[in-house]
């Protein structure tokens, strides 16, 4: 006799199909993408450190409130842009 959670497995792999899978040529373009957008992120954190520094030396505590939200903005547009090109990349494996 299967338990629920069995039953619940099944059910759930009857709904939605195996993801596909995946080239070795697709999983490097996705390696190469998480590399390449860390690099991006790293820079831009690197960047803001340094303006948040000024802003610091200076006591401009807004000034350093705003840097703040800028960054966490760009990292969130950075990750969006991200998983929208690994999405297309996902989009052309085969199931």
């Amino acid at each position: 006799m299967k338990s629920a959670y069995e039953l619940a497995l099944e059910r759930l792999n009857k709904t939605s199909p195996p993801p596909p899978r995946l080239s070795d040529e697709q999983k490097k373009q996705l390696a190469e993408l998480d590399s390449m957008y860390a690099a991006k992120i790293a820079e831009r954190e690197i960047f803001v450190k340094g303006e948040l520094s000024k802003a610091a030396a200076s006591g401009d505590f807004e000034s350093i409130e705003q840097i703040q939200k800028q960054l966490l903005s760009d990292r969130k547009s950075l990750q969006a842009e991200l998983e929208e090109k690994k999405e297309k990349i996902r989009q052309n494996a085969k199931p």
